[in-house]
């Protein structure tokens, strides 16, 4: 076990009290979970306009009667890296004419976030925020942080922190934007 190992999981164990205060404080309707906090999500969406990794425009026409999970992630992030592979998964088990999983990449190099693909296996979408104003316009202030669309484009959830998603609380989740 690399020696690193303690002082992650002890910043694990912060955000994980930090969520669960923030859950009791500001949002006693929400969800929560041991790494996670699911609330409404109500704002306003903002118009996406983000490049991937291999120079294609998302938008939110490319998002037309399928569920959307938009994952606000960075590789400095330990919780998005082990978040990461469950989130791949159900994109595979759901199939992606039924959900759409949008990896959004915060303020990292592309090849940063290329690289991290490249060495875990994702084969998801890699959006680029690159100077994080997506993620500002949505109000994401915790990583990782995963904004969900029902699959006529409205706007329903906001998990914060780490979430199994091949696990059933997220598979309710998921059944509710399909």
């Amino acid at each position: 076990m690399p020696a690193s190992f303690p002082a992650l999981r002890s910043r694990r164990c912060l955000l994980q009290g930090a969520l669960a205060t923030l859950g009791a404080a500001v949002l006693p309707q929400a969800i929560s979970g041991e790494a996670y906090q699911v609330s409404p999500w109500t704002d306003q969406v903002e118009p996406l306009q983000l490049v991937d990794t291999t120079g294609k425009v998302w938008q939110p026409a490319d998002f037309k009667g399928r569920a959307v999970l938009l994952n606000f992630w960075a590789s400095w992030c330990e919780p998005c890296r082990a978040e990461m592979p469950s989130l791949q998964q159900a994109a595979a088990m759901h199939g992606a004419d039924k959900l759409l999983v949008l990896a959004i990449n915060f303020k990292e190099k592309p090849a940063s976030a290329l690289q991290f693909a490249q060495q875990t296996g994702i084969t998801l979408p890699v959006l680029l925020d690159v100077d994080g104003r997506t993620a500002r316009r949505w109000s994401v202030r915790i990583f990782p942080t995963t904004l969900t669309l029902d699959r006529h484009g409205r706007p329903m959830h906001r998990v914060q922190g780490e979430l199994d998603w091949t696990g059933p609380a997220a598979g309710k989740l998921i059944a509710s934007l399909l």
